[in-house]
């Protein structure tokens, strides 16, 4: 009597998991954010999604930069990216955190975050709804499937 086991590939597993379950950084800087906080109410509700906010750098996996960054914040935006645990990835929320948005002429502001720390995905929008925001998360996910799974397609 033969017996056929499926076991499933470690990748696949932990892929699974770590998809499945983000936990980003109550981290906000402008407008954006109260985009941000209105995934987390009962209509959209993030926690369907095993997205649960954390306090701390150390204890969160993705950091969601809603806001304008200006040069005054991004040491500290630079600092809390290096105090994420392993494996880290970071969503620009809005067209200020994307590319300085109406302020791109100032002085003080950093036209992309993605100038201080690599983005994995951005939101566009002035503020983007919540529906974009529950859409990039969606689409982070899928990027991190099939990074960690070795397919070519996103």
């Amino acid at each position: 009597m033969q017996v056929n086991y499926f076991i499933s590939p470690i990748k696949f597993i932990i892929s699974w998991a770590r998809y499945g379950s983000f936990w980003p950084l109550t981290f906000g800087l402008a407008c954006c954010a109260m985009e941000m906080m209105h995934c987390t109410v009962s209509r959209y509700d993030f926690d369907k999604f095993g997205i649960i906010f954390r306090p701390t750098p150390r204890q969160a996996d993705l950091m969601i930069i809603a806001g304008t960054v200006t040069k005054k914040i991004a040491p500290g935006i630079r600092k809390l990216y290096e105090q994420l645990s392993s494996p880290k990835w970071v969503l620009s929320m809005g067209s200020c955190a994307n590319g300085g948005g109406y302020y791109f002429f100032s002085y003080s502001i950093i036209n992309g975050c993605n100038k201080i720390i690599p983005v994995d995905i951005f939101i566009p929008g002035c503020p983007p709804c919540a529906e974009s925001l529950l859409f990039g998360i969606l689409q982070l996910q899928k990027f991190i499937y099939f990074q960690l799974n070795d397919k070519k397609k996103i």
